[in-house]
């Protein structure tokens, strides 16, 4: 079917037409068996050249003509977090966005579609199975909102260059994506131990790049000695911390780190101060929330071509896990 369509099956041509592939197999499939594979019938209802509509459009801006038309939408979810030092999660929330950046003559009109299971507070529709629940939506002012109200259609005729399409927030209990176990020894004031396994628990077809995890030590600790299982760590004095930074975090795989510090002249109240732990990371291709965009279409009357392409981001927000309170070995 997809050579019908594209006349070759490659990477490129994959990326190129990622919007029709979608199509094809949105229309092909159902509940992952295959339905209707034959082309003549599927060109009947899916075509390479846009739908036609006679709708008006913005005037185009200043005469500007884009040597190639391009749509960018990225979905970036951000996790906010609080873990107790027993792994339990206090708090967690998802605050995503649905970001674009375009560059379209002729201001077209666009279509947005997202998976079925997504459900909006206001859809007056009761989820059933493991629908995806959206809380504080919010649409630019370029989306058409009585059509989203009317079929829950994402029609917007969007403004040059970056803007917000949408935001939205999913309170729900989440399982730490990267899960800090911390140990602290501190033996009578002289010295202090700190041993930290962080383990990614999301699949393993998914890497967080860029991990950096941050771990308070007391602000008069010094000769710092460390050992990691993967990437490196430093003491950054002007912080009162370790870095521990990993490249390339994958799925399923837990690392460790184990840190030796001099307590000079630390008091033991100093000690009880006990600021959390905080992770930095992200995750390409993956969303905590599951919201995919099924469609990203592109209307205009004139047989108008243009290339879209879709990113997932998932990141840290605020993401924190609560120290232990240090055991002293010798009185164990």
């Amino acid at each position: 079917v997809f050579i019908e369509y594209f006349k070759e099956v490659e990477e490129e041509s994959i990326r190129d037409n990622f919007v029709i592939i979608y199509e094809l197999l949105d229309e092909m499939m159902d509940f992952g068996y295959p339905q209707t594979t034959e082309s003549k019938i599927l060109t009947q209802y899916i075509t390479q050249e846009s739908h036609k509509l006679d709708i008006g459009t913005r005037p185009p801006m200043a005469g500007i003509k884009y040597r190639k038309n391009e749509v960018f939408l990225d979905v970036v979810e951000s996790v906010n977090m609080l873990v107790a030092p027993n792994g339990n999660v206090l708090r967690s929330e998802v605050l995503g966005a649905i970001k674009m950046r375009c560059y379209l003559w002729r201001m077209p009109e666009l279509r947005l579609g997202l998976n079925d299971k997504v459900m909006f507070d206001a859809s007056g529709r009761t989820p059933r199975g493991k629908a995806i629940e959206m809380d504080d939506v919010k649409f630019h002012q370029c989306v058409r909102l009585s059509r989203f109200e009317n079929d829950r259609t994402i029609s917007f005729i969007p403004p040059d260059g970056d803007f917000e399409l949408m935001s939205y927030r999913q309170a729900t209990q989440l399982k730490p994506l990267i899960l800090c176990e911390a140990a602290v020894e501190n033996y009578s004031g002289t010295r202090i131990e700190y041993m930290i396994r962080a383990k990614a628990q999301f699949k393993r077809r998914s890497t967080a790049n860029n991990v950096e995890i941050l771990i308070p030590v007391p602000e008069d600790a010094d000769s710092p000695k460390f050992r990691t299982t993967m990437g490196t760590a430093a003491y950054v004095p002007e912080k009162s911390a370790i870095v521990w930074k990993i490249k390339q975090f994958q799925g399923g795989k837990d690392f460790l780190l184990r840190a030796h510090f001099g307590l000079p002249t630390v008091k033991n109240e100093d000690l009880d101060k006990r600021p959390p732990i905080s992770v930095k990371f992200e995750i390409p291709y993956f969303t905590v929330s599951g919201i995919q965009v099924r469609y990203l279409k592109i209307v205009e009357k004139s047989g108008y071509q243009a290339l879209p392409w879709v990113r997932y981001i998932t990141q840290n927000g605020d993401y924190h896990v609560r120290m232990p309170e240090p055991v002293n070995p010798g009185t164990v």
